[in-house]
């Protein structure tokens, strides 16, 4: 969402809230119900849901069933554009390049593959150095050319999707599978998750692609790291870079980043069901002239959970219900109107926001 209007941040937060009226969170955040339902995935669960960037109505997701799904909501009725297949085993992740013009996914089929969102045909498949499951996957925000990919062999890999090889000097060995991965917005700091609990920084190499391992956190050994969200200030009220944890305890992680290494410091957590299940977050994309801050996630009670992340008590602002399997992925399109959640059944709901 880089390329999203942020609001001038020379504004008092005092002063932006008296010109957006005292409206709170949950008014802010209330929905007026379901908008459209995917359900070409049923019967295998869908990991990966996300809007296009910089988009309204574009929206892929990937399912254990292999494949990919392109989809368009407006023109009404919302509508499959394409399915993307070729890996022969569940599709891990994916992810959109800066412009939308590529995808990125990862397979259980020990390759990653690159495809074009216009036409849906497969541009490159790229085989896992270490012959191994691919758990993850994520662009680097500032050069596109190069991919970071997390195997079930406990490696994270930079990998140039132009020439389909590993960077030299861009591979590292976590403590465990990789299941997360988050760049912050510079592109500079990359996080990786494992699920023996722990949250590894590297420094990332702009010119080079080499990755150097600097901090390592355990969140809670043995609990997998099913989701990291990096944002470099959240709001008005909280200047510091965060991150966003899931980690199958039973709760939402939020951390402040203290130093340009990548040092964790918890701030808050916040009450949902996780205990096994890949479950993901996200912070809201707009940054609010309202006071406080949005983040959602999935949970394994089948809602989607909003919380306030500047409120220590009584942080929950909305919940959606509609799944009946546990939620593993949310995204908002880009100006908020529309949010989408995926399940382990294999079901995508599209939410519309109430409008003001």
């Amino acid at each position: 969402f880089s390329r999203c209007a942020y609001p001038d941040l020379s504004i008092s937060a005092e002063a932006s809230r008296a010109m957006a009226g005292d409206t709170s969170l949950s008014e802010n955040y209330a929905f007026a119900g379901m908008y459209h339902v995917f359900d070409q995935h049923v019967d295998e669960a869908v990991p990966r849901v996300r809007f296009a960037n910089d988009d309204r109505h574009r929206l892929a997701c990937c399912s254990l069933d292999g494949s990919i799904s392109l989809c368009q909501l407006v023109p009404a009725p919302p509508t499959v554009l394409r399915v993307l297949r070729g890996h022969t085993r569940g599709v891990s992740d994916f992810a959109w390049s800066l412009s939308n013009d590529i995808l990125v996914s990862t397979s259980l089929d020990a390759t990653m593959r690159i495809w074009a969102s216009e036409d849906g045909r497969c541009i490159r498949e790229i085989p896992d150095p270490d012959g191994a499951e691919l758990l993850c996957c994520t662009f680097q925000p500032v050069n596109n050319n190069l991919t970071v990919v997390g195997n079930a062999k406990h490696n994270v890999h930079v990998m140039n999707i132009s020439t389909g090889k590993k960077v030299k000097g861009g591979s590292s060995k976590l403590t465990g599978r990789v299941l997360a991965l988050s760049f912050d917005a510079p592109g500079r700091l990359l996080w990786a998750g494992d699920d023996r609990g722990s949250v590894f920084s590297f420094l990332f190499d702009m010119a080079t692609g080499k990755l150097t391992k600097a901090k390592r956190l355990v969140v809670h050994e043995g609990s997998p790291v099913t989701s990291i969200s990096a944002r470099s200030w959240v709001s008005r009220e909280a200047r510091d870079p965060s991150l966003l944890i899931n980690a199958c305890l039973n709760k939402l992680l939020l951390y402040r980043v203290v130093d340009n290494e990548g040092t964790l410091q918890l701030k808050r957590s916040f009450p949902i069901e996780q205990s096994s299940h890949p479950v993901r977050s996200i912070f809201c994309p707009l940054m609010s002239f309202r006071q406080g801050a949005c983040v959602v996630t999935g949970s394994e009670d089948m809602c989607v959970h909003f919380f306030d992340v500047e409120r220590a008590a009584k942080a929950a602002v909305n919940k959606l219900q509609g799944h009946s399997a546990p939620v593993l992925d949310v995204s908002f399109n880009c100006d908020e109107s529309l949010l989408a959640s995926s399940d382990a059944s294999g079901m995508v709901i599209v939410w519309r926001r109430e409008q003001k």
